[in-house]
């Protein structure tokens, strides 16, 4: 079967994802290809055509389309808690109860048309709406590898559930507990990063970054949520709050906090610095995020985890590399193993749509073996690029000699090869690399080429020969999705990727995940005994990471990089 998911029914990070047969084969975001940061509002037509391009295959030969939302019968129970919590806002409390399927419908709508423009004839497909949560799913459990598994999904909301607990044994998934809005441990996170100074569903990461600066002790944030090891409830009196309780910006822009969470916390954050009392609510927030979840897992999915030793996660929260570290040491007494889909944001809730279908069509679905699932492009089509941009360039024999060399000197690199990577991290495709153990290196990319805060930290790219020797632990971490603390002797070694509280979110790079990257990890330790790079994502603040041959050269020559790798070529300015 080709099944096709197309995502963005929640407004933002439309994507696309191809599964043939039970198996992936392309999976982009749309902000890729269009370069508007989230496309929010979009439909993923660029990302469909794509793989379907990519997979040589026409509109017709698509058997199934699925979207990860669905409607929901009138007396769903997250319908009428929602109603319940909004009673303060009786418009929204009763268009939940008497037309809680809009946004289904709308999307539907939107969907049907793009598939038409694509030339996919909606009547002649099947069609999968599957609840987004179960979608979240779905892209953990179905690609882990895991036959039997606890599951967990927590984002900021689907139609209406926000924190959903499940089981997946041979390929069936089974819901066992969900939470409804406005009770989201996402949105009260989201709200808090509103009120840090920084943008939802972009500055999340930003605010976990700046947690480590803090003393969750020197800030307050009790008040935002009652919770115990059975459940939460947000207090809407200050956050994830709508109509008149949401606080409004001098600009007419409404927030998702209320003017008696300023009174409560003084002014709200302004600016690029770390600075007091913001960095304290930054790691209060983030510590009460992780006492919640692990409450909650140990409740609902404690008896599971014992037994089958395996947790699958996604869901935006999924992303908190802080939080998933509280995890897997909770899971490392057991033998355990956390795996957190890479693509865990709703733009992989597309993949999930489409594994779900898949399965349900009879399909087995395979296991993920990396993220490297968007566009590729050959040495010929990159020359041609740069002849016509009439660019310096040269073609090295090997393109990971040249390159490490550069990097055992201190140089940044660009690097542009292969596959670009589907998710938010650099996996050494799409990536900026650096010497982690060359004071300074991360302060000049985040000021001369990233133009993002001083104090926003950096990931290291490590050999799998010595991962378990850096990070203490033999816990796989192919995706960035954790991070972990770093061995005492290796710190003064790597100064540059160690964050302030002593952690790194690790990317472990074997043969068989990336071979040309893992060669020039290789190469990089023989001129320097370091097994590592420092890699971030190949983007300026605020753009989409990097796409297209274009793409890399028109961010190059707009920043203080020097040099880029891409395919077999050197660029460079000097």
């Amino acid at each position: 079967m080709n099944v096709l998911g197309m995502g963005g029914c929640v407004g933002h990070d439309p994507a696309a994802a191809l599964v043939v047969d039970g198996r992936v084969v392309a999976a982009v975001e749309e902000e890729r290809l269009i370069r508007d940061k989230h496309a929010k509002g979009r439909q993923a037509s660029e990302a469909a055509r794509f793989c379907l391009e990519h997979a040589g295959l026409k509109p017709s030969d698509v058997d199934a389309v699925a979207i990860p939302f669905a409607p929901l019968a009138f007396f769903h129970p997250g319908r009428w808690h929602f109603a319940r919590r909004h009673w303060y806002a009786p418009d929204r409390a009763l268009t939940a109860i008497f037309n809680g399927n809009r946004r289904f419908r709308r999307f539907r709508h939107q969907l049907f048309a793009a598939l038409k423009r694509l030339g996919i004839n909606p009547d002649k497909i099947r069609f999968f709406p599957v609840e987004h949560h179960l979608a979240h799913a779905s892209s953990a459990y179905h690609l882990s590898g895991y036959r039997d598994s606890a599951i967990l999904s927590v984002d900021g909301n689907g139609e209406y559930a926000t924190t959903w607990f499940g089981h997946g044994r041979s390929g069936e998934i089974h819901c066992i507990k969900e939470f409804y809005m406005p009770d989201s441990l996402g949105g009260l996170y989201g709200a808090v990063t509103e009120f840090l100074g920084f943008e939802m569903l972009d500055g999340e990461f930003k605010v976990m970054g700046m947690a480590p600066y803090g003393d969750p002790q020197r800030s307050d944030v009790s008040q935002l949520m009652d919770w115990d090891e059975r459940g939460f409830r947000v207090n809407t009196q200050l956050a994830n709050c709508i109509g008149i309780r949401r606080h409004k910006r001098d600009t007419g822009q409404g927030t998702y906090f209320s003017q008696k969470l300023i009174d409560h916390w003084g002014l709200p954050r302004s600016g690029d610095d770390k600075d007091e009392p913001y960095i304290h609510i930054a790691a209060a927030v983030q510590r009460q995020l992780e006492e919640v979840l692990l409450a909650l897992i140990r409740h609902y999915l404690g008896d599971l985890i014992s037994s089958t030793r395996r947790l699958a996660y996604a869901g935006g929260v999924a992303l908190n590399v802080k939080a998933n570290q509280r995890i897997v040491e909770y899971l490392d007494p057991i033998e355990g193993e956390l795996f957190v889909q890479p693509a865990a944001s709703d733009a992989g809730s597309a993949l999930g749509a489409a594994t779900h279908a898949a399965h349900q069509l009879g399909d087995k679905v395979l296991p993920m073996q990396h993220a490297y699932l968007g566009p590729e492009y050959s040495n010929d089509e990159i020359r041609r690029m740069l002849d016509t941009r009439d660019v310096r360039y040269e073609r090295c024999d090997s393109i990971t000699d040249t390159v490490s060399e550069l990097l055992s000197r201190g140089e940044v690199v660009s690097w542009f090869q292969g596959r670009m990577e589907f998710g938010p991290r650099a996996l050494g495709n799409r990536s900026i690399l650096g010497h982690p153990g060359i004071h300074g290196t991360a302060d000049t990319i985040n000021t001369q080429i990233k133009y993002r805060e001083r104090w926003r930290p950096f990931c290291p790219s490590i050999l799998d020969t010595v991962a378990c020797d850096f990070l203490q632990t033999k816990h796989p971490s192919p995706y960035m999705t954790f991070t972990f603390d770093v061995a005492d002797h290796w710190k003064p070694r790597v100064p540059e990727i160690v964050h302030e509280d002593g952690t790194v979110r690790p990317q472990i790079v074997t043969q068989n995940s990336n071979p040309r990257y893992h060669e020039l990890l290789k190469k990089f330790e023989a001129r320097t005994g370091i097994p590592m790079l420092l890699n971030t994502s190949l983007n300026r603040r605020g753009e989409p990471m990097v796409c297209s041959p274009e793409d890399a050269l028109e961010m190059f020559f707009g920043s203080d990089l020097q040099y880029l790798a891409i395919g077999d070529f050197l660029v460079k300015k000097v």
